[in-house]
């Protein structure tokens, strides 16, 4: 294991290894403390203290530390610890482990464990002794940063804490020292804490005190340039290390964000409506069970790619779906997960670019909250694998993506949903585009209607221009506006979709069976290679929706125990009951408005092509004009 390959996973058992003597630094230690030294009296209005210029001396005292005792005596009539309590000392126990891991990792990576291996049969003498103090003290602060960064992201709270408290008299004669000397630190902080807000408040402010410290002294030691440019996981505890990071590991805070109301989504009709069902199928998810009758019933929709030019409304579209789902689960009292997973985090660690797509896709996904994962211009951050020019870290992204969302572990369970959605879809790899369950195209306000509403909408009430003749918002009535759009794709509307339907058409006047279905199938394979078996599972996914095009009463989500309490079974039940048949003409729609999905894609791509190629064309008929005037002229060759 090297720190040097950017990306370090620690195994458990290389942290397990410490927990004896880390367990007995926080029952009790005896430290020798500088006397009085680090803080005094607070300055007013400064949130800091006095540090006297003049040196105090070198004198130094013991000190019996008793962290456990000391959290204990918060709620001293108490002889159980309280949750915070026990997740301070928790915690405090766990970073130990932790920092003298990452400490003996550096010690792997450095010359220090050849230097140990050494001075244990003889003293060392000379440079190598002086190396040896050196890399000791280094590992020792490695091993104190990390307990601050672990306790700093891993307790309770957020924000700044208002605590104000001082910073431990750091030891760096070794890891073991240096964390004595922070847990001595600590528990000086949370002396006389009077409850376990001010406890844990107390331990935040003190992790960040004792962080500041530390980054301030980073110059004093040598050999740590190697650490510098490190990302360390340690997967049990969700936490990141990236070197010396003065924010590491930062936690996810509570959802920010602007959300849209149906009617405030102009156009787009079959994306919007698609978009409110998901919502509600989404929330009939049984927690206990950890299923959704949809699943099983068919037409949850687990992954949709939204593509359309910029400005049609896909942030928009997001802000809506994140808005109806976050309404349901304040309803229900469930804990919802909005999570975007964009360019920012694209790192040049090797590996941590696949290792954030991960941690994306596990957050949204987790059984205990309903989640809505979005892909907001997924194709620059995955990236074609055939596109040489993509970073490392995009080929990693397309690589998770597309094992989370059709792989051989892939278990959808119903909790959660993923949106990507992008500008130019013709740019992001088939494989992946293909694991989109569904197609919606984004394009946006279409007739008059939709224009007249929008600018009314955008427009706002500070006015008192006349509407005129039009009926407000009357053309986004969702359901007759998807009626109409759904009967637009009795024909295809893509050239090279027409043309194959036009011959199935004269050859068998139209679909009357499965067989017909199959065969117009096959034809359109002919003409589009990208139409594959996956492409039909998801015609299929989307036709079994469809099926299910039932209106989930409104009055089911006003009140959790109407439905959303209910237990799997009945939930199954009441779904089933709405449940309408199958039949030709949703079979026919579905095919061509995916189809249309995939030749749209193709027309782009290779209209891209013929520009790059027309483009090359010019470039070099200019070459060759600009070549003859300099052989004219004498100048080529010249140089």
């Amino acid at each position: 294991m090297s720190l040097n390959t950017g990306l370090t996973a620690i195994p458990e058992e290389d942290i397990a290894k410490h927990q004896s003597i880390a367990q007995s630094f926080v029952t009790k230690l005896v430290i020798l403390e500088t006397d009085g030294g680090g803080s005094g009296t607070a300055l007013a209005g400064t949130g800091r203290r006095f540090v006297s210029t003049v040196t105090p001396g070198s004198v130094r005292r013991t000190r019996e530390v008793e962290l456990a005792r000391t959290i204990q005596s918060v709620r001293a009539g108490d002889q159980m610890l309280s949750p915070n309590q026990h997740a301070l000392l928790y915690r405090a126990r766990r970073g130990i482990m932790i920092g003298l891991a990452v400490a003996d990792v550096f010690a792997r990576q450095t010359n220090l464990e050849g230097l140990q291996a050494r001075n244990a049969t003889a003293p060392l003498q000379g440079p190598d002794a002086d190396n040896f103090r050196a890399l000791h003290a280094a590992a020792a602060y490695i091993s104190a940063f990390t307990l601050a960064a672990y306790l700093t992201t891993t307790l309770p709270g957020e924000g700044e804490p208002g605590e104000d408290v001082a910073e431990p008299d750091y030891l760096f004669d070794t890891p073991q020292d240096a964390a004595k000397s922070m847990i001595a630190g600590l528990e000086r902080a949370i002396q006389g804490a009077p409850d376990d807000t001010a406890l844990v408040s107390r331990a935040r402010a003190f992790a960040r005190v004792a962080t500041e410290g530390l980054i301030s002294r980073k110059a004093r030691f040598t050999g740590l340039g190697a650490f510098e440019t490190d990302h360390i996981r340690i997967e049990q505890d969700d936490f990141d290390l990236n070197g010396f990071d003065v924010t590491p590991g930062a936690r996810r805070k509570p959802l920010s964000m602007s959300f849209k109301k149906p009617e405030e989504v102009v156009g787009n009709h079959i994306a919007k409506y698609q978009s409110m069902k998901l919502a509600k199928m989404i929330m009939a998810y049984d927690f206990e069970r950890q299923m959704n009758p949809f699943v099983e019933l068919g037409g949850f929709l687990f992954t949709f790619i939204g593509d359309g030019m910029p400005g049609t409304g896909k942030t928009t579209l997001i802000q809506m779906i994140a808005g109806l789902m976050n309404g349901y689960c304040e309803i229900a009292g469930y804990a919802f997960h909005y999570e975007n997973f964009g360019v920012d985090q694209i790192s040049s660690y090797q590996g941590k670019s696949g290792q954030n797509c991960k941690d994306f896709i596990n957050n949204v996904l987790n059984t205990k909250a309903i989640g809505f994962g979005t892909i907001d211009d997924v194709d620059q951050v995955a990236a074609k694998r055939s596109d040489d020019r993509a970073s490392a870290g995009q080929q990693e992204v397309t690589a998770v993506l597309m094992e989370s969302f059709a792989g051989a572990s892939t278990v959808v369970r119903g909790n959660a949903t993923f949106g990507m959605f992008s500008n130019y879809p013709e740019n992001v790899d088939d494989a992946l585009r293909q694991r989109a369950g569904a197609r919606w195209l984004v394009d946006g306000p279409q007739t008059r209607e939709d224009y007249i509403d929008i600018f009314a909408l955008l427009a706002g009430k500070n006015h008192s221009i006349p509407l005129g003749e039009h009926q407000l918002y009357a053309n986004q009535e969702i359901k007759k506006a998807v009626s109409e759009t759904y009967q637009a794709h009795s024909r295809p509307h893509e050239d090279g979709l027409r043309a194959v339907w036009d011959r199935f058409e004269k050859e068998k006047g139209g679909l009357k069976t499965i067989a017909d279905v199959g065969t117009y199938l096959h034809m359109i394979r002919l003409a589009e290679p990208r139409f594959t078996g996956r492409a039909i599972k998801n015609i299929t996914d989307a036709v079994k929706m469809r099926a299910m095009d039932i209106e989930l009463p409104d009055d089911w989500f006003e009140k959790p125990e109407t439905f959303m309490h209910k237990s799997y079974d009945d939930k199954k039940a009441m779904i089933s009951e709405l449940r309408g048949p199958i039949t030709l003409d949703m079979i026919l729609q579905e095919i061509n408005r995916y189809a249309d999905s995939e030749f749209r894609y193709t027309d782009k791509s290779d209209d891209a092509a013929v520009n790059d190629i027309i483009r090359r064309e010019r470039q070099r008929e200019k070459a060759i004009l600009e070549i003859e005037a300099m052989k004219k002229d004498g100048r080529w060759g010249a140089s």
